[in-house]
């Protein structure tokens, strides 16, 4: 693996907390992700089932884990099955992980081979009363029309084991994963920090006329030499107009004298996730529009993370982050403030100009797992993002941080990520 080693007295951890929220005589099974194509025998790059890392440091395709704390026998208490590597294996793919090495990582004293999944766990499932299981529970962008290795292990076990009571393994991990462990926060930390040299690269790099995949790969060349695993998602580099799109991300655009861009990208360091957007003009110097606008999002932004505490609801939080920005609008002449007084509450007129939430979990997932009726807690690793769109003028803006919540404040994790319009320019012009 290229990050870092995790010490697996972190897992180790998560799984006790995941088991103590267990009904009693129960098996969870957790699978690995699938391995998937793109066309003929070409693959992409595999991702890990991030439940299954939380409780294992198990960062390899084929991988079951087994837990079954209430087992009679002690060695049935906690099973990791992995992929054998066999010659052919070895010499197509390399070596997979051994027995001894999957033991280091995870902390988990059994493991055993994959194929013998099957007849271990009929050994003792008739001891058990109930199975936890895995499957992709995200609000908006589920599995839809695509089944997983989840999805098998979910429709397996219900034909084996038909009388068996069956729970929601993530419904746990979504109690649990929201709330970081120090090691956790490292790991977010290391990826804010690849985070920061990328974006310094990039404003070097900007010039009139470049196109924006150029600015894309300045990020890429970055995150691979700095030993991060991958993008934490496709990167936006969207100049002018473009960064009216929310999600725009074709980034084949010219970046034009006078324009400004909006970089939305984040990190993935050891499965963990960084999630920043900056702003910066093209030619190194913010026009005074521009510079009216950034201004305004900035202050939202710095007035909003405040928000962030714990026992505030995040719908209360964006509430209050909506007024800000809706003050803001009226400033900028976007909004009339007498017709903002009179406006439908179920129609704000904000929404013109502002139309998205500013807040997120963000850890294994960029958009991390986490019920939004949950007050915020110490611990939570949260994103704040206001932004103000003006298509009409070719400008949309965005400003982005990452935040870990404490019991005395927020500290911003991505702070040394330059933000203020002197620093940028500064830069820019070096």
């Amino acid at each position: 693996m290229r990050y870092d080693s995790i010490p697996n007295t972190l897992f180790k951890k998560n799984r006790t907390n995941f088991i103590s929220k267990m009904q009693p005589n129960t098996i969870a099974i957790l699978t690995s992700n699938d391995v998937k194509h793109n066309n003929a025998d070409d693959v992409m790059g595999f991702t890990q089932n991030n439940d299954l890392f939380y409780l294992s440091g198990i960062d390899q395709e084929d991988t079951i884990l087994v837990l079954y704390p209430d087992a009679y026998k002690k060695e049935n208490k906690a099973i990791l099955f992995i992929k054998e590597t066999n010659e052919q294996i070895k010499v197509w793919d390399g070596e997979k992980l051994t027995k001894e090495q999957a033991i280091e990582i995870s902390g988990i004293e059994r493991v055993e081979w994959i194929h013998d999944f099957e007849m271990t766990l009929q050994y003792m499932s008739f001891e058990a009363d109930g199975f936890y299981l895995g499957h992709n529970e995200h609000l908006k962008r589920v599995t839809k029309d695509q089944e997983t290795q989840q999805d098998r292990m979910i429709k397996w076990c219900k034909e084996k084991y038909p009388l068996h009571d069956y729970y929601r393994a993530a419904k746990i991990t979504r109690a649990l994963r929201p709330i970081k462990h120090e090691e956790e926060i490292l790991q977010i930390k290391k990826a804010a920090a690849i985070s920061v040299v990328s974006f310094m690269r990039v404003l070097k790099a900007c010039k009139p006329d470049i196109k924006e995949y150029e600015l894309e790969a300045e990020l890429s060349y970055n995150l691979i030499q700095s030993g991060a695993t991958r993008h934490a998602f496709k990167p936006i580099v969207a100049s002018g107009k473009n960064a009216c799109a929310l999600h725009y991300n074709a980034n084949d655009a010219l970046c034009k004298s006078g324009d400004m861009i909006l970089l939305d990208f984040g990190v993935c360091y050891a499965n963990y996730n960084s999630d920043t957007t900056r702003c910066f003009p093209v030619n190194g110097k913010f026009s005074a529009r521009q510079k009216e606008v950034y201004s305004a999002v900035l202050k939202c932004l710095k007035e909003g993370s405040k928000l962030l505490k714990p026992g505030v609801l995040p719908s209360d939080y964006e509430t209050q982050m909506a007024r800000l920005v809706e003050t803001e609008l009226i400033a900028l002449g976007l909004l009339n403030v007498d017709e903002v007084a009179n406006q439908d509450p179920e129609k704000p007129l904000y929404k013109k100009y502002f139309m998205h939430g500013t807040a997120h979990h963000i850890g294994l997932d960029v958009h991390d797992v986490g019920l939004y009726s949950r007050p915020l807690e110490a611990g939570m690793v949260l994103t704040c993002e206001p932004g103000i769109y003006i298509p009409e003028e070719g400008i949309g803006c965005r400003l982005e941080n990452d935040y870990l919540i404490t019991e005395n404040g927020t500290i911003n994790l991505t702070e040394k990520m330059p933000i203020e319009i002197s620093d940028i320019e500064a830069l820019m012009t070096k």
